[in-house]
């Protein structure tokens, strides 16, 4: 029989250390070299149809104290068939990737990012939200709209299928993709680390969203590749999806998180 062959883990720990600038420090980044700093933002059609979210300065949700929702923050793998609202989404958006203002092409956003690079791009597949057709949008930070990208019959059963047979009942799902460039431009080899400590900052965020509106979510970092990229229609290199997340409104009594990590409900108090 053949062996089959064994990971390579101290060379994957590689890209979470620091950056020995001692070895790298005499590489010229582009931002050094003058070259103009990529968008922040991917352009849509002029004449795609955006949807319209509730704005931030109307926002009425998400009032919970900060104590209670960290208490409350649990990975939930099991939602009901509830709808989540236009203003509810529109506040997880918000939270996770909301825009504040932009200086000469750099974004600051809600959520922290290495340099204000913002690598990041949101897509959704909407099943359940109210006054928002099913379907894949991407999300424009800078207007605070959705826009449209495909309703096509099947989808639902892609992205499962996508990550790998996961089925979560979510009223939405958030994927996430990364334009590597965005961040390569200001920070060359050192990128790699910085994306993926953003990518914590984006989830977190929209744990505590999610709690502060009696919702739910579980952060998804095992999808196929090949499979997510094409359904999001991305070309794998010059960007790629980097993670996903279920939400909705969470089922009565979720303990399928602890089962599937083989814990024993009896040796814990956590539901």
């Amino acid at each position: 029989m053949e062996d089959k062959p064994k990971p390579d883990l101290e060379g994957r720990r590689g890209f979470l250390k620091a950056i020995d600038w001692s070895r790298w420090g005499h590489l010229e980044t582009d931002q050094q070299k003058g070259i103009p700093l990529p968008p922040f933002q991917k352009p849509h059609p002029a004449d795609a149809g955006l949807v319209r979210l509730v704005p931030p300065d109307e926002l009425t949700v998400g009032k919970t104290p900060m104590l209670e929702v960290i208490n409350k923050r649990r990975s939930r793998r099991k939602f009901t068939d509830e709808a989540l609202t236009n203003e509810e989404l529109s506040f997880l958006l918000w939270a996770t990737q909301g825009y504040r203002r932009d200086v000469n092409g750099w974004s600051f956003r809600t959520v922290p990012s290495a340099g204000s690079r913002h690598s990041f791009e949101t897509y959704l597949h909407v099943v359940q939200v109210e006054r928002i057709d099913p379907g894949l949008y991407r999300f424009l930070p800078k207007e605070h709209k959705l826009v449209f990208l495909t309703g096509e019959e099947g989808l639902e059963e892609r992205v499962n299928e996508a990550l790998y047979g996961q089925r979560f009942n979510a009223a939405v799902t958030f994927i996430w993709t990364t334009l590597p460039y965005r961040m390569e431009w200001r920070y060359s080899v050192a990128s790699v680390k910085a994306i993926a400590i953003d990518a914590g900052h984006v989830g977190q965020n929209l744990y505590l969203a999610a709690e502060a509106i009696n919702c739910g979510t579980c952060a998804i970092g095992a999808y196929d590749q090949g499979k997510m990229d094409a359904l999001l229609g991305v070309d794998g290199g010059d960007e790629f999806t980097i993670y996903a997340a279920p939400v909705g409104k969470p089922a009565e009594k979720d303990i399928d998180t602890l089962q599937r990590h083989g814990i024993d409900q009896a040796q814990t108090s956590e539901e």
